[in-house]
C-alpha cells in the first residue's frame, strides 16, 4: 500500500512499506470518543436602517467585514456565505435591504458572546427543517418509562401481488414508549429490535411500501418472536382498475373540480418552484416536465434530478404530471417547473438560498411542503422579500396533529392544512387509521395528523394522495405536504389564465400575491367540521377561481350539448328532475359491466376516483334538493310537453329563475 507520505516523486523510487498503524484505513477505523456537535448558526449583518429602528448606535458591518470577523475567530467554523439577489425585505418592522448572511458553527456560549460584543449582528440558529409528511405516531405519551431490561426482536415478511416479496417497504413498530423502524430487504423481510417493549406493549404496526401498493395498519397486533410475521399489501391496481395504463385524476383534483376545467387551461407561461427533495426527471410523468433546478445538498450541478426520498417527485406529479394518457396528470401541465433540492438535511439557510434562487429566476409560485417547530426572522424576511418580488409562497401547515408550524404561521404565505375523504382508500390502511370524527355528509374529515390553528388559510386533499415516485412508480402518501401542491398547482392556473393578472395585477409585486391568495380563498367551499381552525376558508374550487377565465372561452356547440346532457343526468340522480321515459329510476342498480368513466380533462378516459368510483359532479356541498316545481318536468316556462334530450336541466334552471323573479330568456335564445 502507498500512503500519502510514501508516493514516489519521479516514478523511479520504490515506495517505502507502510508502517503498521499508519494507513488511512487504520486511521479511519480507530475509535475516538463521541463529542457534542457544535451548533450551526446564521449570522447576519444588519443594515443601518434596522440598527436605527433597534436603537443600536454601533456602525453597520458590510458583508466583507462580517466574513472577515468570523473567519478570524478561532472559535468559529465558517460554512458558507449566502448570496442575495437584492430587493426589499423586512427583518422585524419596516422596510430594509436583506442583510448579508454567513453560516457558521460555534458553541451556544460563543454565539451569546458575539451577540453581546457586536450588537449590529443578528445571530439565530440554523435549524433543521422537516418534510410535512404524516409519520406514524404513538397514541399518547407513555405514563411511565419502561425498564430497559426486556428486549423485543420481531421479523416481518412483507408480500404484495402474487405473493411476491416487497423490498424497500418501511416497517414501523409503535410501542408503549418508543417507535422503531426497519426497511425490508430484497426478500421482503425486516427485523426490528426494541428495548423496554414486549409483544403485548406494541400498540400498532404500520407498513409503508415504496410504490405500487397501499399501506397497511395493524392495530394491537399479535406478534410472534419465533417466526416471520406476514403482512400482505394490496396492489394499487386492485382499487384503480387499469392503472397505471389508464390515466386518472386523483380524488383531490376531482374534489377541487380540476377535471371539469376545459383543456385550454394548462398553466402555460407560469413558473413554479418546488423546494423539496429533488425530482426524478426520468419518471414517465415527469420527463420533460421538470426542466431546471438547483441542488443545495451536494456538488453535482444536476443533483436535483435525483430524488432518494421520493417526496419531491410526488409533489411534482401533483403539480405538473404529464398529460400523456397514462399514470397521473397534474394541475398545470404546461407550467415551467423548477426544483430546488434541499433534502436530506435541509436547514433554514438552504431555504433562504432556495427562495433567493426563486426570486432571481422570476418564479411565480413556490410550493413548500416543509416546516419547522421554531421560527426564523431571517426566513420570514426572505419570504417577505419574495412576496415583494411577486413570488407567492404556498406552505404546508405541518403534519404532527398540533399547532401550525413555521413558516405557515406567517401572514405573508398561504397556509394549507390537509383533509381526507372516506371511500378514497381501502380499510386496514394507514390512511384509514388517520380518520378523525366528525366528518361531513360527503365524507370529508380532518385527519389526526393535520395541524390546525387560526393561521390556516385553506384546506386541501392530503390523505391517500396518488402521485409519482422514483424511478417509474406511483405511491399514495399522506400529509400537508401533499395538500400544499394541490393549491400551488391551482395558483399557477389562476396566474396563467385569470384576467386580473393580465391587467391590474400584472406587475410583480406584493399586490399581485395578495390578490392571488384572495381569489383562492374566495373560491373555497366551506367544510364544516365544527372548527374553522382545521379548514380555514374551506376547499378551493378551480371552477370558481377561474370563472372569469371560463367566461372568455367561446364554447363549442357540441360541447355545450354534451355538458347539458351530463348536467341533466346528474340532476336526475340528485332528485332534482324526474327520469325521462326509459331512463330508469335514480339510484337503481346499473347494468352489469364496468361503469363508463367521464372523459378526462385533457381528452383521455379514466378520470375515475382513486378507489374506482366515478367522478361526482359539483363540489363538496352537492346534495339532493327539492323536486322541480310547476309544469311538466323538462318543459320550458310557459310551454308544455317534453324537450329534446339534454335540455331538461337548462329548462329547470330557467323555471327556477322565473319563479325567483329573475329575468330569463327563452331556452331557444339561450342556446343561440
Amino acid at each position: 500500500m502507498v500512503t500519502s507520505n510514501d508516493k514516489p516523486k519521479d516514478g523511479k523510487e520504490e515506495p517505502r512499506p507502510a508502517a503498521a498503524g499508519r494507513t488511512r484505513q487504520a486511521a479511519r477505523q480507530s475509535p475516538r470518543p463521541v463529542e457534542p456537535r457544535p451548533r450551526r448558526y446564521m449570522v447576519a449583518a444588519l443594515p443601518q436602517q434596522s440598527l436605527a429602528m433597534r436603537g443600536v448606535t454601533a456602525p453597520a458591518m458590510d458583508a466583507a467585514g462580517l466574513l472577515r470577523l468570523l473567519e478570524e475567530d478561532p472559535q468559529v467554523r465558517v460554512r458558507r456565505r449566502l448570496r442575495d439577489t437584492g430587493g426589499a425585505g423586512t427583518l422585524c418592522t419596516g422596510g430594509a435591504p436583506f442583510p448579508p448572511i454567513v453560516v457558521a458553527d460555534m458553541t451556544p456560549e460563543h454565539a451569546l458572546t458575539l451577540r453581546l460584543r457586536h450588537p449590529q449582528l443578528h445571530i439565530e440558529r440554523d435549524r433543521l427543517l422537516a418534510l410535512a409528511e404524516a409519520a406514524p405516531r404513538r397514541r399518547r405519551a407513555s405514563a411511565a418509562v419502561l425498564p430497559p431490561g426486556p428486549e423485543l426482536t420481531v421479523t416481518f415478511l412483507v408480500k404484495g401481488a402474487g405473493g411476491r416479496p416487497v423490498p424497500g417497504a418501511v416497517v414501523y413498530v409503535i410501542g408503549a414508549a418508543w417507535t422503531a423502524q426497519a426497511v425490508t430487504g430484497p426478500d421482503g423481510r425486516a427485523t426490528v429490535t426494541m428495548t423496554g417493549e414486549t409483544p403485548e406493549s406494541v400498540t400498532g404496526v404500520v407498513v409503508k411500501p415504496r410504490a405500487g401498493h397501499w399501506s397497511a395498519y395493524l392495530d394491537r397486533p399479535s406478534l410472534a418472536t419465533d417466526r416471520d410475521n406476514l403482512v400482505e399489501l394490496t396492489p394499487l391496481a386492485d382499487a384503480i382498475p387499469g392503472f397505471p395504463g389508464t390515466q386518472v385524476f386523483g380524488w383531490g383534483q376531482r374534489a377541487m373540480n380540476l377535471d371539469r376545467l376545459p383543456p385550454t387551461l394548462r398553466g402555460a407561461g407560469v413558473k413554479i418552484a418546488i423546494i423539496d427533495s429533488g425530482a426524478d426527471t426520468g419518471h414517465p410523468d415527469l420527463a420533460g416536465r421538470v426542466r431546471a433546478g438547483l441542488d443545495l445538498t451536494g456538488d453535482r450541478p444536476d443533483g436535483w434530478t435525483a430524488d432518494g426520498a421520493g417526496h419531491g417527485s410526488h409533489c411534482a406529479g401533483i403539480i405538473a404530471g404529464a398529460d400523456d394518457g397514462r399514470g397521473i396528470v397534474g394541475f398545470a401541465v404546461e407550467a415551467e417547473v423548477h426544483v430546488c433540492k434541499i433534502f436530506p438535511g435541509g436547514r433554514f439557510s438552504d431555504l433562504i438560498e432556495a427562495l433567493d434562487h426563486a426570486i432571481g429566476e422570476g418564479i411565480d409560485v413556490v410550493s413548500l411542503g416543509l416546516a419547522c417547530r421554531h421560527p426564523s426572522q431571517l426566513v420570514a424576511a426572505k419570504i417577505d422579500q419574495a412576496r415583494n418580488a411577486g413570488v407567492a409562497c404556498v406552505v404546508a401547515a405541518g403534519s404532527d396533529g398540533g399547532p401550525v408550524w413555521f413558516p405557515g404561521v406567517l401572514p405573508t404565505v398561504l397556509t394549507v392544512t390537509a383533509i381526507g375523504k372516506t371511500g378514497e382508500f381501502p380499510p386496514g390502511t394507514a390512511h384509514a387509521a388517520e380518520l378523525r370524527e366528525p366528518r361531513t355528509a360527503d365524507g370529508y374529515f380532518s385527519p389526526k395528523f393535520a395541524c390546525h390553528g387560526p393561521e390556516v388559510d385553506v384546506c386541501a386533499p392530503g390523505v391517500a394522495i396518488l402521485s409519482s415516485v422514483p424511478p417509474d412508480g406511483y405511491a399514495v402518501m399522506d400529509g400537508a405536504s401533499a395538500a400544499a401542491p394541490h393549491v400551488a398547482g391551482l395558483a399557477a392556473l389562476v396566474l396563467a389564465h385569470h384576467p386580473d393578472f393580465h391587467g391590474a395585477f400584472a406587475a410583480r409585486d406584493a399586490r399581485r400575491v395578495d390578490r392571488l391568495f384572495q381569489i383562492i380563498k374566495a373560491s373555497c367551499t366551506p367544510i364544516d367540521l365544527g372548527d374553522a381552525r382545521r379548514t380555514g376558508a374551506g376547499l378551493p374550487d378551480a371552477l370558481r377561481a377561474l370563472a372569469p377565465a371560463l367566461a372568455l372561452i367561446a364554447p363549442d356547440p357540441g360541447e355545450v350539448t354534451t355538458l347539458l346532457e351530463q348536467l341533466t343526468t346528474e340532476m336526475v340522480t340528485a332528485g332534482l328532475l324526474p327520469p325521462a321515459a326509459g331512463q330508469g329510476t335514480p339510484g337503481a342498480a346499473p347494468a352489469a359491466g364496468p361503469a363508463a368513466q367521464p372523459p378526462g380533462r385533457y381528452g383521455h378516459a379514466g378520470a375515475g376516483a382513486v378507489n374506482g368510483a366515478a367522478a361526482q359532479a359539483g363540489g363538496p356541498e352537492s346534495s339532493s334538493g327539492p323536486a322541480p316545481r310547476g309544469a311538466a318536468a323538462g318543459a320550458p316556462p310557459g310551454s308544455a310537453g317534453p324537450v329534446p334530450d339534454g335540455l331538461s336541466a337548462l329548462c329547470w334552471l330557467a323555471e327556477e329563475m322565473q319563479a325567483a323573479g329573475l329575468p330569463v330568456e327563452p331556452v331557444s335564445d339561450l342556446l343561440d
